[in-house]
């Protein structure tokens, strides 16, 4: 039997390991197919890699293919003509975890779902539950299936490219906000992308469509395409109203969830005052002379960086700019002219679409040539603005994507409090 492994990051590493304890497989010749040259190649695989990875896929038997691999590639599409058998470590995980599936919580989303992920399972933890967390947010699905017998929880938290090729639900599912964000893919389609925004929305529907009549599925009732996609389930409709704005508003749905399995409404309120959030989701980095600084580096779209404009009351400089997605501004206008915003400084590929985007709102902007401009022109001016016992804020929240100057939001975000912790 031919096994293809197509694409070797954190999830086709997981795969790999559990291929080769399961006994049906152990005989397998699995090969790993993947665009990078230099990944380093564990022992007993066979590899093709390089621009012509995807040469040839027909031969195999199966092939396994990680999240980041455009399910659309012609390559593909064609391969699946022919007899290939598709999977994914995804399908895979909820194939093997069918006789636990009552203890699965799906949770998805345009931005938010690793922060309500995180946060659910912490508090189903200190409410005495025995909760795993998994899947994009950390832990490979895979790797957990052996400890699923003996928890009451797993929590996971699932990205389009994992719900896109799935035919199984979750008991508990959860829809986020969601929103465009995949619009570049018709340009970049070699880098994990959709080919349409009807794509993607239909990947994100998966956690839900093939629910059973006893499941539940949570979402946010003032979120249109939400609406529009929980109506797809069978299971039983929770929606969600959160009072609170941007990015926190995730709060409350991990509450309503928590609530829904039983867990007592003062323990889900001092476990979220506690919640200290996600690294580069609005996490906060320093204090310095009145002015408290944000990574939010992970608000890749301008409805994040809308989001977290949202969540301030205090006085705002907002640092965004980057690789541009193809994305339409006005969400980012409009927050904007809630007047807490007192600069916005811009850098990065498409700093000038976005000053032009959102001229309307009259906040003042500034043109800088890298992050480390764009951080001392903005303590500049919140220090300006910073008066005690009140702080000005300064927030990277880029609503783009990184790659113009970085490897990737983490790389970004660690650079910008990097940056921070030297001032």
């Amino acid at each position: 039997m031919k096994i293809a492994i197509l694409g070797f990051g954190r999830e086709g590493q997981s795969l790999f390991r559990f291929l080769r304890k399961e006994p049906r497989f152990r005989t397998a010749e699995i090969w790993i197919l993947d665009k990078n040259e230099r990944i380093a190649i564990p022992r007993g695989a066979r590899t093709q890699t390089g621009k012509n990875y995807l040469a040839d896929i027909a031969r195999f038997d199966a092939v396994f293919r990680s999240p980041g691999v455009p399910y659309g590639l012609p390559t593909l599409v064609a391969a699946r003509r022919a007899g290939v058998r598709f999977s994914s470590a995804t399908k895979l995980f909820f194939e093997l975890a069918a006789p636990h599936r009552k203890k699965l919580i799906g949770i998805t989303g345009t931005k938010g779902k690793g922060t309500t992920s995180a946060l659910l399972a912490q508090i189903l933890r200190r409410a005495g539950f025995r909760a795993i967390l998994a899947g994009n947010i950390g832990t490979p699905m895979l790797d957990v299936l052996p400890d699923i017998r003996r928890a009451d929880y797993v929590v996971l938290e699932l990205s389009s490219f994992q719900l896109q090729d799935l035919h199984s639900s979750p008991h508990l599912a959860t829809i986020l906000d969601v929103f465009p964000d995949h619009l570049e893919s018709i340009l970049t389609a070699e880098h994990g992308t959709h080919r349409s925004l009807r794509e993607y929305y239909d990947s994100k529907a998966n956690v839900g469509r093939f629910q059973k009549k006893g499941d539940a599925l949570f979402y946010f009732r003032n979120n249109r395409p939400a609406r529009r996609l929980a109506r797809k389930s069978p299971a039983k409709k929770i929606s969600v109203v959160s009072r609170r704005e941007g990015a926190r508003k995730n709060y409350d749905m991990a509450a309503a969830i928590a609530r829904f399995i039983g867990c007592d409404d003062a323990l889900i309120r001092r476990t979220i005052d506690g919640f200290r959030g996600l690294e580069h989701r609005l996490e906060f980095v320093r204090a310095v002379k009145g002015v408290r600084f944000f990574n939010d580096s992970a608000a890749t779209n301008p409805t994040a960086a809308a989001g977290a404009v949202r969540s301030f009351s205090e006085p705002l400089v907002l640092i965004a700019g980057g690789k541009d997605k193809g994305l339409d501004y006005g969400t980012l206008a409009k927050a904007l002219a809630r007047r807490t915003v007192k600069l916005v400084v811009l850098f990065g590929e498409n700093k000038n679409k976005i000053r032009h985007a959102i001229r309307k709102s009259d906040v003042p902007v500034r043109l800088a040539r890298n992050l480390k401009e764009a951080v001392c022109l903005a303590y500049r001016t919140a220090r300006l603005l910073a008066h005690a016992p009140s702080y000005a804020a300064v927030v990277l929240s880029p609503g783009a994507a990184s790659f113009d100057m970085f490897q990737n939001y983490a790389d970004r975000g660690r650079k910008f409090k990097k940056l921070v912790k030297a001032l």
